[in-house]
């Protein structure tokens, strides 16, 4: 008891300690907020969820019985209807307020669309404002490293809080063994297991991956069912896909195909190397890029590819998208 009663002195000394439960504030306009829930799905508008998308849209979310109850049609139906995700603790910035609804920009996901980050709407409820945790933002942090991952309530993690995002980075208050105590945007602290997380001083001291590295991560998520706007451990869609693979390793790439096939290195196709990206566009490759993959080597990619599909290795040129290719990008320094 006195070695507990210790540690937790420790940590309020230091001034570790999070907002507790039930204090963090609703936002409004103009506010730096943080995402409440496992994954944030953004929406193109507000008010345009579905009574099935219900577990997407709550508080905490139940992402799993969203997308297992779905039919094709119905997940079909989300093309357009959604602009991307964002994992729990991710900054968000707040634009716009319409009822229970706001809109907002995830932070670290870039496009041309707006310089903060990527656009959409989101139920207030999913977000909050936390400025203990704005604090934090330069403790060390763990991210998590399996396709996702539990957080406990408890040091010997048997009760579960939430099952989370690969990638999801929240501060870390306490190593201890194999154990992680970090902090959250509204619940205080949780407990990783060690195994499931790696930490890091800053973004920056994330070792820059090889080839290998990348393909691995891809691997992770084999079978993974598509989800279009995904960007998780719970699905991807194709440039969600990349741009999440990337970010876990350190190199913040544009969140968009069409925007990623424009930026890195042009590399002809004869020179493709492990790791290098790789689109595909409308009109036999000469119009509009609609589709990326990672180039894993000997003419085959991994990649995220339809609602129909799951994440696959497949030969470029004995896929659906032989006849569309259209350029490779390399975003890895050799």
């Amino acid at each position: 008891m006195r070695k507990w009663l210790l540690m937790l002195l420790m940590v309020m000394v230091a001034g570790f300690v999070l907002t507790p439960p039930g204090l963090a504030k609703e936002v409004k306009k103009g506010d730096i907020a943080f995402v409440d829930v496992s994954v944030l799905t953004v929406w193109a508008q507000p008010n345009l969820d579905r009574p099935i998308d219900a577990p997407a849209v709550s508080n905490p979310v139940d992402h799993w019985k969203w997308t297992n109850d779905m039919s094709y049609e119905e997940k079909l139906w989300l093309v357009g209807k959604l602009e991307t995700q964002a994992s729990y603790g991710m900054r968000v910035n707040v634009l716009e307020e319409d009822g229970d609804w706001v809109k907002i920009s995830v932070e670290g996901q870039p496009t041309p669309r707006e310089e903060s980050g990527y656009p959409g709407w989101v139920p207030k409820g999913q977000l909050t404002k936390n400025e203990r945790l704005e604090d934090l933002s330069n403790r060390p942090f763990a991210t998590v490293t399996t396709a996702t991952a539990s957080l406990y309530e408890d040091r010997s993690l048997s009760k579960e809080f939430m099952e989370v995002s690969f990638n999801t980075r929240l501060p870390v208050m306490i190593e201890q063994g194999d154990k992680i105590l970090v902090g959250t945007p509204s619940d205080g602290n949780k407990w990783f297991d060690r195994a499931d997380v790696e930490i890091y001083e800053s973004v920056d001291d994330i070792p820059k991956p090889t080839a290998d590295d990348l393909l691995a991560t891809g691997e992770l998520f084999l079978d993974l069912p598509y989800l279009w706007a995904g960007v998780s451990g719970f699905g991807f869609d194709c440039s969600g896909f990349t741009h999440t693979i990337y970010k876990a390793h350190g190199i913040t790439i544009p969140r968009d195909s069409s925007i990623q096939a424009q930026y890195g290195t042009f590399v002809e196709r004869e020179d493709l190397q492990q790791g290098d990206l790789v689109f595909f566009a409308r009109n036999h490759g000469t119009g509009a890029v609609h589709h990326v993959g990672m180039y894993i080597g000997e003419g085959q990619m991994i990649h995220s590819p339809n609602t129909a599909s799951t994440v696959e290795v497949v030969k470029i040129d004995e896929s659906s998208y032989a006849s569309s290719y259209h350029s490779g990008r390399r975003y890895l320094d050799n």
